[in-house]
């Protein structure tokens, strides 16, 4: 019987997943809530991996289109306490094996490689429900159900196909991000620009911290992090751009106006994001005809991880299906127990990097990892 892939989300993972496929000759449709590749900013910057990221878009053929993405000098980073004091600096040398790439561009990357079509925008799933012998029905917000031989969620921490697998969902971790950006900052936010740096900036306090990243065109990227309790944000108005800021901003009281200003003088309003995370060795039996990938199977807080291993559990899921044509269940029984492997070894490699950048240890716990040195560093 010939294969045809639902794909459920637009993401890296499912893009991903859908263009081995389509390498392999095997038709897939991917169906996104989202109105068009462009109805929102695709996140900032991205360091691929070699075991992960890079692996996955070499086996994509997307090798040599990810190498003329990449962004000279975005490796520097740098750690300041509250003041704006320099604390580590460390310059890109040009010999790190993580490059920063715009996670948009990346996405258009594998847009491009799909044939026209591939991608059903406006597709906003609201209901998954089982048929029998492994095939399921889709049901969208907009436009007639769809029926499946072989589901995919590729749908992200909040996935409508998760439920057809486990009764997992995500949990809140305890801190929230406040997204920003500072357009053409060298001319209109010299200072913050220059303690930004040529990379990423991690300007830290216990239980708070300013993270920021330089852009091309002179964009800079920041989240305001914070440690709270759900029913601090919870309280907020999402909508309210200007109380939104204020409320943020008072929690950097006495802060470096230098940093401070990543918050007030935002080109955008701010956006609350929440850190929510599955459980830990998060699995499940296999149930016929459908699977998860990245963030839907394996959502963890932020470790730099999440986007490379969607990348990658696509680009294994494509070949799993391409070396199995016959035994739909032979590949995705692989495709799953691969997948458990590689999220359980990040799991079990994590040295506390995010931990140590909102910890009441905030910013030597960092700076202890960084340099190997002692807590008074």
């Amino acid at each position: 019987m010939a294969i045809s892939a639902t794909i459920i989300g637009a993401g890296l993972g499912g893009l991903t997943l859908a263009r081995v496929l389509h390498l392999q000759g095997i038709p897939a449709t991917v169906y996104e809530a989202e109105p068009g590749p462009d109805s929102r900013r695709q996140g900032g910057l991205l360091d691929l991996h070699p075991r992960h990221g890079q692996a996955a878009l070499e086996l994509a053929g997307l090798g040599e289109g990810f190498r003329k993405l990449i962004l000279p000098g975005r490796e520097a980073y740098r750690v300041v306490d509250r003041t704006g004091k320099l604390l580590l600096d460390r310059l890109d040398a040009g010999t790190g094996e993580r490059p920063e790439v715009p996670r948009g561009a990346l996405r258009q990357l594998l847009l491009d490689s799909l044939p026209a079509g591939t991608v059903r925008w406006g597709g906003k799933v609201t209901a998954v429900w089982p048929l029998g012998r492994g095939r399921h029905r889709i049901g969208f917000a907009h436009g007639a159900d769809v029926d499946s031989d072989l589901l995919i969620g590729a749908d992200g921490a909040w996935s409508r196909v998760r439920p057809l697998l486990s009764p997992a969902t995500p949990e809140y971790f305890g801190v929230c991000s406040v997204e920003t950006f500072l357009f053409d900052a060298q001319a209109r936010h010299p200072a913050s620009a220059e303690a930004v740096g040529a990379g990423s900036l991690f300007a830290l306090a216990p239980g708070r911290g300013l993270l920021a990243h330089r852009e091309g065109g002179g964009t800079l990227h920041s989240y305001a992090q914070l440690k709270k309790p759900r029913d601090w944000f919870t309280a907020l108005d999402p909508t309210d751009a200007a109380g939104l800021t204020a409320r943020v901003v008072k929690e950097f009281d006495g802060w470096s106006p230098a940093l401070t200003a990543l918050i007030t003088e935002s080109s955008t309003p701010p956006v609350l994001r929440p850190v929510f995370a599955l459980p830990a060795g998060h699995r499940w039996a296999r149930v016929p005809g459908v699977s998860l990938l990245g963030d839907a199977a394996h959502l963890r807080p932020p470790n730099g991880e999440g986007a490379n291993l969607a990348m990658l559990d696509g680009a294994e899921l494509g070949r799993a299906l391409a070396a199995h044509p016959d035994d739909v269940e032979t590949a995705l029984a692989a495709h799953e127990d691969a997948m458990f492997a590689r999220a359980a070894a990040v799991e079990a490699e994590d040295d506390g990097f995010y931990a140590a950048l909102i910890d009441d240890h905030a910013p030597h716990g960092l700076l202890a990892l960084m340099t190997g040195a002692g807590p008074d560093a």
